[in-house]
């Protein structure tokens, strides 16, 4: 897991755990990255199974 992955992986456990999805802006400042690249480690963390989106209850899973 790269240092980018794993300080968003943080960022939305920390903030689920209080009931709220993170929006790109926040992951933007918090990161400082660009939208691209967050999709990115979004994308590689979902593809390793760290990460898991429910549609019907609209909350992350953690592995």
């Amino acid at each position: 897991m790269t240092d980018l992955e794993r300080k968003i992986y943080q960022i939305i456990y920390n903030m689920s755990r209080f009931r709220r999805n993170p929006r790109m802006e926040h992951l933007k400042i918090k990161t400082g990255k660009d939208e691209q690249s967050i999709r990115k480690a979004v994308k590689n963390l979902m593809s390793r199974k760290e990460l898991t989106w429910n549609k019907e209850k609209r909350e992350w899973r953690f592995k």
